[in-house]
């Protein structure tokens, strides 16, 4: 590379660096600002001035009404505007039978105690056999269902659905499991029990075996085997904080949203997966950075068999404080883990509107001073966790954001949905989207199933060969 530093221009050979994914002695370059933003085609109506911005001139004028898209167009929808509670939470799962009947799921608890004046609190079941007309099958009301905060999960092989009970703190630890089949328009209590400690997060193990409870205000991360259909168990509790979690293919490592100094934390958790006798748990590694909030979820992937993990963080920070509107936003992150014991970020997803210089400018934004969030990331999520070609986000007031990650260390944005904003009788906020669900796929139809919190449930297709 000597040679180089004598041949080549300083700009140019940051350039090639840049491409070449290193800065000469190994560590990877990652480019700083905003992810590059989408080019939009026919059919869009797209934002008109910054990434991910909805002003309060277009809140004035009605053009926020219309929603803004880019390469994408609604195919389906579920739920009105709710004047008093909320229609969409935190995930969106997807779950397809063995008779071949395709399901979502999903959370109607954005904040807890919201459902106490929503008489259609729980979990909505839907039957999503003609994406354009979404029908609710069910609605599941069982304690945990009813307030299962960032809780709820799915394992595809296991046909099993989940959640702890669970607020923004954290609430006592029940844990319910229905299972999917054979009708998941009617999924069947498999357990409901005291096993999780206390609730606010989760992760699942592929199998479908094992559910963790987490919770970031209390070191009280628990893992729970729900293998036998009548009684749960707890299999170990352990001595950490935890926001989301995701666990390998394998069940052998668990990616922790963990805080703190520990942006994520990678957990060798073998001997729980095996079942073993007073299992314990290693630490393998962990990374931090300098932009980081509050970690939500880091979710492992490959890409043309290298490891990753998609990142995401949720709310700003104003001197190391979380805040409605600081000038600190985490946003997300694309982290090399083909070293476990040294993760490297290779990327960042962010828009504008995430941007320091820009926070002052988009401050007076109907939502930005929203209490929880306003612009900033909540949750993303990758169709497969085996060569994704795109990472859906949820990022609030600039709703649902896609990228193509198939280069992890360049990415950029292709396509967004930001629903219709309507007046809304709210004493406290301002109307604006409450995009916050981490999204589910259908690959095959090109489409993303997400929520909104005041808009309910949106089936969206990316249009015009952008994924």
């Amino acid at each position: 590379m000597s040679s180089l530093n004598r041949l080549l221009p300083s700009a140019a050979l940051a350039v090639l660096l840049t491409a070449c994914g290193s800065d000469g002695g190994g560590t990877p370059v990652v480019v700083d600002g905003p992810t590059p933003k989408a080019e939009c085609g026919p059919g869009s109506k797209p934002e008109t001035g910054m990434q991910g911005r909805v002003s309060r001139e277009e809140h004035d004028s009605g053009r926020a009404t219309e929603g803004y898209t880019c390469n994408t167009e609604l195919v389906g929808h579920f739920g009105a505007e709710n004047p008093i509670g909320t229609v969409g939470g935190f995930k969106v799962e997807r779950y397809t039978d063995s008779s071949g009947r395709d399901c979502a799921y999903y959370d109607t608890t954005l904040l807890y105690p919201t459902n106490l004046v929503d008489f259609e609190a729980g979990v909505n079941v839907m039957d999503m056999s003609d994406p354009t007309n979404p029908v609710r099958t069910a609605r599941l009301v069982t304690p945990a269902m009813l307030s299962p905060h960032e809780s709820l999960v799915v394992s595809q092989e296991g046909g099993v659905l989940a959640a702890v009970l669970g607020n923004p703190s954290f609430y006592p630890g029940i844990v319910d499991v229905y299972d999917l089949e054979p009708d998941c328009r009617q999924p069947q209590l498999r357990s409901s029990s005291l096993t999780g400690v206390l609730g606010h997060e989760s992760g699942i193990s592929p199998d479908g075996k094992t559910f963790y409870s987490a919770s970031p205000g209390t070191p009280t991360l628990t893992a729970v085997d729900i293998s036998n259909p009548l009684l749960s168990q707890r299999l170990w509790t352990g001595d950490y904080t935890s926001h989301g979690l995701s666990i390998s293919a394998d069940g052998n490592r668990a990616y922790l949203a963990a805080g703190n100094d520990h942006g994520v934390l990678i957990l060798d958790v073998s001997e729980i997966q095996a079942r073993k006798a007073d299992p314990q748990v290693r630490e393998i590694a962990t990374i931090s950075w300098d932009n980081q909030t509050i970690p939500q979820n880091a979710i492992p992937f490959t890409r043309d068999g290298r490891p990753y993990l998609l990142e995401i963080d949720e709310y700003s920070t104003n001197g190391g404080s979380v805040t409605a509107h600081g000038d600190t936003v985490g946003a997300g992150r694309i982290i090399d883990i083909s070293d476990e014991t040294n993760p490297q970020i290779v990327s960042n997803l962010r828009l504008e509107v995430h941007e320091p210089e820009n926070r002052d400018l988009i401050a007076n934004d109907p939502g930005a001073f929203l209490p929880v969030q306003g612009y900033a990331g909540h949750y993303c999520n990758v169709p497969t966790r085996v060569n994704p070609d795109i990472a859906a986000c949820s990022m609030i007031v600039s709703g649902l954001r896609v990228f193509d990650i198939r280069d992890p260390a360049r990415p950029r944005e292709i396509a967004y949905f930001n629903a219709p904003v309507n007046p809304r009788l709210t004493p406290v906020f301002e109307a604006s989207n409450w995009a916050m669900s981490s999204p589910s796929f259908v690959p095959e139809r090109k489409e993303i199933w997400y929520t909104d919190g005041y808009g309910g449930f949106y089936v969206v297709r990316v249009t015009n060969g952008v994924w």
